[in-house]
């Protein structure tokens, strides 16, 4: 069983580098090139904005103005991601990742014209019309990037698999295991997708789209493995 307090860094398996290289030069090319966010943003299905290639790309892009997203997406995802591609091989991690970023991005997109609407809120004081065309604006408009959908998957088949593995936060002195934490998160997300308010701008069904394709996928995976939650 893993445990992140000893037996130093781990080297960094093949698919890993490869992505964290990915992301740096993808994030390089986007304050070279203000452009390539918007053209691999992930955008509503209806949007005229829309691309196929979206539901990809939008996974390797993140916000230009702040360095904190890629730092803590890619330590996420060298933490986590290293173990689960060191336990599965390069192969069937590279799938899980893609299949979770995927699956990440179907559930936001559903979920779009439900944020929006609920970000806007009830204006009585407003005619209907122009409401509805804010709203459809809104959804039109609206574009996710980042790997947090991808990673919130890993995270939740890391708990899944390796649920007693001891794990420090920052602002927490004492370690916490992963069957502990990580279900917090999912929480948070749940909390803040169904609550959101106009100013959040995180992509929260994304997360949790990623954590449900991510536990789903690992328990089929895993479904001849009879290890115990404990």
């Amino acid at each position: 069983m893993p445990n992140f307090r000893a037996g130093g860094m781990p080297a960094i398996p093949p698919v890993i580098k490869t992505l964290l290289i990915l992301n740096a030069l993808a994030y390089v090319a986007q304050l070279a090139m203000p452009s390539i966010t918007g053209w691999g943003a992930l955008h509503y299905w209806r949007s005229p904005l829309f691309k196929l290639h979206q539901v990809i790309t939008h996974m390797f892009l993140h916000d230009p103005n702040s360095f904190m997203h890629i730092l803590f997406n890619m330590l996420t995802l060298w933490m986590f991601g290293t173990i689960l591609e060191n336990y599965w091989g390069p192969k069937r991690f590279l799938n899980f990742y893609l299949i979770c970023g995927i699956g990440a991005a179907l559930v936001q997109m559903a979920m779009i014209p439900f944020e929006i609407t609920k970000a806007i809120g009830p204006h009585p004081e407003v005619p209907v019309e122009e409401l509805q065309a804010a709203i459809k604006e809104g959804i039109d408009q609206y574009s996710m990037i980042g790997a947090s959908g991808a990673i919130m998957g890993l995270m939740a088949a890391f708990a899944w698999l390796f649920p007693n593995t001891e794990l420090f936060l920052f602002f927490i002195p004492v370690p916490i295991k992963a069957k502990y934490i990580i279900p917090v998160y999912v929480l948070f997300d749940l909390f803040g997708g169904f609550n959101r308010s106009q100013g959040d701008n995180v992509g929260h069904f994304a997360h949790l789209g990623g954590a449900l394709v991510g536990i789903l996928l690992v328990i089929f995976w895993n479904r001849n493995n009879r290890k115990s939650f404990y």
